[in-house]
């Protein structure tokens, strides 16, 4: 990926995990991946190379330090192995208290329009045998739509028996939506996850605290547990129709504000077709003039796609956008050869695009 006259060339995959998803702020993130991607380097090397100052590289640095996540050494800072730096910052900081799972289930329950337990719309499932009988039935009838939240931390058998199930549905072409906490250490959904993110890339998100244990299926049934706490003591399944879509319109607003990530822990960035092409372009070597030539557009319309993907990435230079695509399997880096030129504020990269040559 060219910057000034400097050139970022491709070479074997480099995939890093990004630290803002564990409470690390986002300098001492790109410091940690230019780290991991790039070797040992100092802090002047780090500030030079990333276009930042000094200071916030010292004060990245010490943040780095604090966590264990980066030490000094004689060749300059060192990372420490990813694996244990996330399993470290995925504990939670507090255990959830069981109280504040009770109370955000019931609140959140109370805040439908149930029907009475005697209404033929509500149907107990005594047991969690009993529901997870009643899940392959519904699973198997499926034809549309899957909606799922999920609290629970997923063992490895509990992942073995969901795999069935999960990839009858992907592969009937039913639409599945999964929101779940961030994993953590003895969590087994990412392994869980990977299997299936294969044919469907999009269909989970990440919220810190998700108010309810909840399946939806096709917007018609719903089964969600009676008590947070014990899920071995059953579940509610749900019929009504005002009931269901009122489950339905909750997952809507709470899939509108999760985090999407990718398989790995890895957030998951979506390039628009022209950024994609330019991108494999400028990793290749191509100065923004040759690209522009290659796909028949515009240098301004080069300039302004550029600058468009850097400030939706939150990026502040095309060096630290093209180690964000690099720690995030988009493009693949070796250690670049970089100018110190600061991006440019010109008019070509600021004003809307002209239309493509033809």
């Amino acid at each position: 990926m060219t910057r000034g006259t400097g050139t970022i060339r491709t070479h074997g995959p480099t995939a890093v995990a990004q630290l803002t998803r564990w409470g690390a702020s986002p300098d001492a993130d790109l410091v940690y991946r230019a780290l991991t991607m790039f070797g040992a380097r100092s802090s002047g090397q780090l500030a030079h190379e990333l276009g930042l100052t000094r200071k916030r590289v010292k004060v990245a640095l010490d943040e780095l330090n604090g966590l264990a996540a980066a030490v000094p050494t004689a060749a300059g800072w060192r990372p420490l192995p990813a694996g244990p730096v996330i399993a470290r910052l995925r504990r939670p900081a507090r255990p959830v208290r069981r109280q504040d799972v009770w109370r955000q289930h019931f609140r959140t329950v109370h805040g439908i329009d149930l029907p009475g337990p005697d209404d033929p719309a509500v149907r107990s499932l005594g047991s969690r045998t009993a529901a997870r009988d009643r899940v392959r039935r519904l699973v198997a009838a499926e034809r549309h739509e899957h909606l799922a939240i999920n609290t629970e931390v997923i063992s490895a058998a509990a992942s073995a028996e969901a795999i069935p199930l999960d990839r009858s549905q992907l592969d009937r072409g039913i639409r599945v939506r999964v929101l779940q906490r961030p994993p953590t250490v003895d969590d087994h959904s990412v392994e869980h996850l990977a299997q299936l993110d294969a044919a469907d890339p999009e269909r989970v998100r990440e919220l810190p605290d998700p108010p309810i244990k909840l399946l939806v299926y096709d917007r018609r049934v719903a089964l969600f547990p009676v008590d947070p706490l014990d899920f071995e003591a059953g579940y509610v399944e749900l019929v009504d129709p005002v009931a269901v879509r009122q489950l339905c319109d909750l997952f809507d607003q709470l899939w509108a504000r999760a985090h999407r990530s990718g398989p790995g822990g890895r957030p998951a960035i979506t390039l628009t077709p022209r950024e994609q092409a330019l991108v494999a372009l400028l990793a290749a070597g191509h100065t923004d003039a040759s690209a522009a030539e290659e796909l028949r557009l515009s240098l301004r319309t080069v300039a302004y796609t550029m600058r468009n993907l850097m400030d939706r990435l939150g990026v502040e230079n095309r060096f630290q956008l093209a180690i964000l695509l690099g720690a995030t399997g988009v493009v693949a880096l070796a250690p670049p050869t970089r100018t110190a030129a600061p991006r440019s504020s010109s008019h070509a990269e600021t004003s809307a695009p002209e239309e493509e040559s033809h």
